[in-house]
């Protein structure tokens, strides 16, 4: 046995000749090794808390502070888009593929999207760029609208936090577990799964990349919705956008 007060020696010792930037972690580990000491770090930060030897911890500050989303008032298209990640399953490759939709809240429609073997945060990010610009907003200043995912991997990146910076849109995330908050593209990834996924055994990655991108268009301009007082979402924006259809507004 080793009183609390020779361990107190031996830890200021290997403070003053070795340790200046240790940790108590890497204390405990110099004791075990320098001393042949069996003792665990729990009592090695008391210890160290007691001598007031304790190293300041680093406080790490995000890149890209997290916005959490919030209650709104939806009243046009381009305010509020929101993306979220599909997976569907490829039985003749026994692998699975990615889809990525980006919905626009207000009118419905799927802006654009990612399909393929993976989706990565700049995946993501280039189909937001590609989004944006078939809405003809890459080049503006301001009036761009809010992005809001989930906390998927894609989405908590750095790289997807700096292409939203780049790219002038703001980043909103939802709180962990309330899918709700992201209602309007888990919608439609249900009607995806029910309507299109669900009905197919794909034998190869180039079928499935044609019946989802098929099922989207047909979704974009035939299918038709009665929140949009039974129009299509292409048809609903395009009237919209000249003041020639209104379209109920949106909470979000």
């Amino acid at each position: 046995m080793v009183s609390d007060e020779q361990v107190k020696e031996w830890l200021c010792e290997l403070i003053e000749s070795e340790g200046e930037s240790y940790g108590y972690v890497k204390l405990t580990w110099a004791l075990r090794q320098k001393y042949r000491l069996v003792i665990n770090k729990k009592k090695v930060y008391r210890l160290c808390k007691e001598l007031d030897i304790l190293r300041p911890q680093r406080r790490l500050k995000s890149r890209h502070p997290r916005h959490l989303a919030r209650n709104v008032i939806i009243a046009k298209s381009d305010c509020l888009w929101e993306a979220d990640i599909k997976y569907g399953y490829i039985a003749g490759e026994n692998r699975f593929f990615f889809i990525m939709p980006i919905l626009d809240v207000f009118d419905r429609s799927i802006v654009d999207y990612h399909i393929g073997l993976s989706c990565e945060a700049r995946d993501a990010v280039r189909t937001l760029q590609s989004a944006l610009c078939r809405r003809q907003l890459y080049d503006r200043s301001s009036q761009k609208p809010v992005i809001r995912t989930d906390n998927g991997p894609q989405f908590i990146s750095h790289l997807f936090g700096e292409g939203c910076v780049t790219l002038g849109v703001k980043h909103e995330r939802i709180p962990c577990r309330t899918p709700n908050k992201n209602a309007h593209i888990e919608a439609f990834n249900a009607i995806l799964e029910d309507e299109c996924l669900s009905r197919h055994e794909f034998r190869s990655y180039a079928e499935a990349y044609e019946a989802v991108s098929e099922f989207i268009k047909k979704y974009n301009t035939i299918r038709i919705h009665s929140s949009l007082k039974y129009r299509t979402p292409a048809e609903a924006y395009r009237l919209a956008w000249q003041n020639m259809l209104q379209i109920k507004e949106v909470r979000a």
